[in-house]
């Protein structure tokens, strides 16, 4: 069998073989499998001929096919562009009759637009039209009825009221237009016609007034209804509403004489400012309660009887403000005055805090307006209202929430307009900081009375006393216990007055708690303030309030304790130990300047930043505040580090002259230190104690540097004024080392290099004539020019024997070469500026000042 008839056996080369998915490679093995079984079955070398003959057949049956393929392709390809022919045919026809419809459709809708547009003008005239004949009729009416009035005949009129609620409805509205129509004729006769129609619409009104309220105690709503409907037609419904909110039971049964107070434990506390003000009153809760519950219930029924319920429940509300609250609000009020201005305040704070409560309930019982005329009926009644009804100012449409917040203010403004408010609350806090400071008062004025030149001369005599008890001879000594034995001069000052009650020392102590106090009492204040006061004047009530807290606390409270403590310093004895405890002032000063800081910077501040003007002036005087009472505290400092200074400085001019340069060698070394030694380290003592209970931080660092470097300067010039020998050496190197542990105690690391040169210069009169000229150069002592320790050395008992020596060999000669120690330190002061590290701010080698800022609290700047 030839290939190619082989291969006419096989559908893989027919059409059907290459529709759908098609691959190139199952098509070449289908095509040269079996020709491959038969190569491999063969064992001899591979033949190609049979596969370039299979390969050359299919190649041939395929060209066929693709011939066969492409002539029906041709022959489809004919048939749809006949048949897309004949489809864009049908598809232009099909257009054409579509537009034609459109067309006639475009027609008929411009034919009925036209036919629209002539309707409407038609409808405009014939509404026109209307309206004019109904004016003209009702110009007709009432020209009729006016000519009826004119002649004294109501016949219709009487007969229409009698005709049932339409009747009645007609009535009304004919009546309230006659009665503008005759306000504005001007004929013959009109004022007689005038007064019938006026005195007929009082007759008409009472008569609906009457029905009303025979209704009104019947409990019948829909004639009620019938009623308020019928007077707003008249005449706005004012008359009707009047008497529907004067005959209700709460206003009649509240008509009564002021409650007297039954919340007895309330009125006993309210006075006292250390209490928590009250937020409740048992008579203001009961008659509150008692509101909400009566406008829940006429709530439903104004809905139900009133066609303008929301100018209705204005009424009632603004009813309620003015007579029931008010009255019960100035009830509570007076009683409060009568009592304080704090409990007058704390009162008018109650009311407004349950005030507030209350209108926000209120504001959820907001009625729509439910009248039932038509918008002609509604324009012609507003139009015959202006300026004819006294209904006419209550607006249906304004909101009821925007009337409580208007009754709300008013019912406050008598008490906070103005000054008014803020004269009270500044009386008020005036009042009771002065309450709780009298005795603190009373107690400085009297030391400000004692701190006189006489004072000073009996507090001289008296330290006089002490020293004649302690064993002095002197003639003062002796004349003063004359003094005071015989009564010639008395410590106590008989002068004050017996019955006076006594002054206690407690009364006058600066006291934390106390400031805490004032502090409470202005938050609460201020509180108020923010309440009470509109929002554009709290930062204006703010700072008033602050300068009357700085008044209290910086003037009448931290000064006067400052001034009182100074007072009693410049008067007291510098030959008697200094009182230390002032220290506990600056302790206090200090707590009470970080609150006073952090109050106002917390509190107040934010108050006012709104208004950057008044933020800028309570920023400066606060600050100027606070620079006073830090002057002060320093000024206090400065005077207790004086006085300390001046008894250390007495206390050394007791040293003897031979206490360095004893005869008595058992005596010398039986001996601890000298007496001046002991008595200036036990006040050493007592100071580093008092200032570690009273001072801290850098407060505490600089006191004590301060007393350190002054009794250092004092022991340079002490240690020249006395001889010292062998055994006076050992006596004054204990002074130094007890001086020297004593300093150590403080705690602070700038004092040890300037008390262990004292030690080594103290050590210069132990030393060895052979070895001084080396000890002096070497340690801190080889930093000071060798004259200047020449004053020291000369004190040494031997020094006459090895002067000559000394001065040749150690003082070097200005114009020999080097510069020698005298160019770098030309004085013993120059060394200790060497030691400029050791200093803190404010320290100096004399009786230093005290910075104007110490240190913590009072180096701040606030308000930044």
């Amino acid at each position: 069998m030839s290939p190619q008839q082989d291969f006419e056996q096989h559908d893989y080369l027919e059409v059907s073989a290459f529709k759908g998915k098609f691959d190139v490679t199952d098509f070449i093995g289908s095509v040269s499998e079996k020709l491959i079984a038969e190569s491999k079955a063969d064992n001899g070398p591979f033949d190609p001929k049979p596969f370039i003959r299979s390969f050359e057949a299919a190649v041939d049956k395929l060209i066929a096919v693709r011939k066969d393929v492409q002539a029906k392709t041709e022959q489809m390809e004919k048939s749809v562009r006949v048949a897309e022919r004949e489809y864009s045919k049908k598809m232009v026809e099909l257009n054409k009759g579509f537009e034609a419809v459109s067309d006639s459709f475009s027609g008929m809708e411009s034919r009925m637009n036209d036919v629209s547009s002539t309707a409407i003008r038609i409808g405009d005239q014939l509404e026109t039209v209307h309206i004019e004949r109904q004016r003209a009729q009702a110009a007709y009416d009432l020209i009729d009825f006016y000519n009826q009035f004119s002649k004294g005949d109501t016949t219709r009129l009487d007969a229409l009221r009698k005709d049932g609620k339409t009747g009645r409805r007609q009535v009304a509205v004919i009546l309230r237009r006659l009665n503008t129509v005759a306000k504005e004729v001007d004929l013959p006769n009109s004022e007689k016609t005038r007064e019938a129609i006026e005195k007929y619409c009082e007759k008409f009104e009472k008569e609906m007034l009457n029905l009303f309220d025979r209704c009104y105690r019947k409990g019948d709503p829909k004639m009620m209804h019938h009623c308020a409907q019928t007077l707003l037609e008249f005449n706005g419904g004012a008359s009707c509403i009047q008497v529907y909110v004067n005959q209700h039971d709460f206003f009649i049964n509240n008509v009564r004489e002021a409650p007297t107070p039954v919340d007895n434990v309330l009125w006993k506390l309210i006075p006292d400012p250390n209490t928590t003000p009250p937020k409740t009153e048992i008579g203001l809760t009961e008659l509150f309660a008692e509101i909400r519950t009566t406008v829940d219930t006429e709530a439903q029924i104004v809905k139900a009887v009133f066609p303008n319920p929301p100018v209705v429940m204005q009424v009632f509300l603004q009813r309620v403000f003015a007579q029931s609250i008010q009255q019960h609000m100035e009830h509570l009020l007076h009683k409060g005055s009568e009592i304080s201005d704090l409990a007058y305040l704390r009162v008018l704070q109650l009311v407004h805090f349950q005030a507030s409560a209350l209108v926000e309930d209120l504001k959820a019982h907001e009625l729509p307006h439910t009248s039932s005329r038509t918008p002609y009926e509604a324009t012609e009644f507003r139009r015959s209202l202006t300026g004819a009804a006294p209904a006419a100012g209550l607006s249906a449409s304004a909101a009821i929430s925007t009337m409580l917040e208007t009754a709300m203010e008013e019912l406050f403004v008598p008490y906070t307009e103005g000054q008014r408010y803020m004269e009270r609350e500044t009386k008020s806090l005036a009042t009771i900081y002065s309450n709780l400071l009298v005795n603190f008062a009373r107690y400085h004025k009297a030391q400000k009375g004692k701190a006189s030149m006489f004072d000073r001369m009996v507090n001289q005599i008296s330290a006089a006393t002490a020293a004649t008890a302690n064993g002095g001879n002197t003639t003062s000594a002796q004349a003063a216990a004359a003094l005071m034995r015989f009564g010639v001069i008395t410590s106590d000052r008989n002068t004050d007055k017996l019955n006076e009650e006594p002054i206690r020392e407690e009364d006058g102590t600066l006291s934390v708690d106390v400031a805490e106090k004032m502090l409470k009492w202005h938050a609460e204040a201020i509180g108020r303030c923010v309440e009470l006061s509109p929002p554009n004047d709290v930062p204006k009530n703010t700072s008033t309030l602050l300068r009357v807290l700085a008044e209290a606390i910086g003037t009448s409270y931290v000064d006067a304790a400052i001034e009182t403590a100074l007072a009693r310093i410049d008067v007291n004895d510098t030959k008697s130990e200094p009182n230390l405890q002032p220290l506990s002032i600056v302790k206090a000063v200090d707590l009470i300047c970080h609150l006073w800081q952090q109050y106002v910077s917390i509190a107040l501040l934010p108050l006012a930043s709104s208004s950057v003007t008044i933020r800028r002036d309570m920023v400066v005087f606060n600050n100027q505040t606070v620079n006073r009472m830090e002057m002060g505290a320093n000024t206090l400092l400065q005077r207790i580090t004086e006085a300390i200074i001046n008894w250390l400085s007495g206390q050394l001019t007791k040293q003897k002259r031979n206490d360095f340069k004893p005869r008595n060698d058992d005596l010398s070394f039986a001996r601890v230190n000298t007496e001046p030694c002991i008595l200036c380290c036990e006040s050493l003592e007592k100071v580093r104690d008092a200032a570690k209970q009273n001072l801290s931080g850098k407060n505490l660092e600089v006191f004590l540097t301060e007393i350190g470097v002054a009794f250092h300067s004092l022991l340079l010039d002490h240690l020249r004024k006395f001889p010292v020998n062998a055994t006076g050496g050992l006596m004054l190197a204990k002074d130094l080392k007890s001086y020297q542990d004593t300093i150590s105690t403080f705690g602070i690391p700038a004092l040890h290099e300037r008390y262990e040169l004292l030690r080594q210069l103290g050590n210069v009169f132990l030393v060895r004539p052979e070895i001084l000229k080396s000890y002096i150069t070497e340690n801190y002592l080889g930093r000071i020019d060798p004259s200047l320790l020449k004053p020291y050395l000369s004190l040494r008992s031997d020094w006459g024997q090895f002067e000559k020596g000394f001065d040749s060999e150690a003082v070097p000669d200005e114009t020999s070469s080097g510069h020698g120690f005298k160019d770098r330190f030309g004085r013993l002061s120059v060394m200790m500026k060497e030691l400029e590290s050791l200093k803190m701010d404010g320290i100096s080698m004399g009786i230093p000042a005290i910075p104007s800022s110490i240190t913590g609290t009072f180096s701040k700047s606030f308000g930044n």
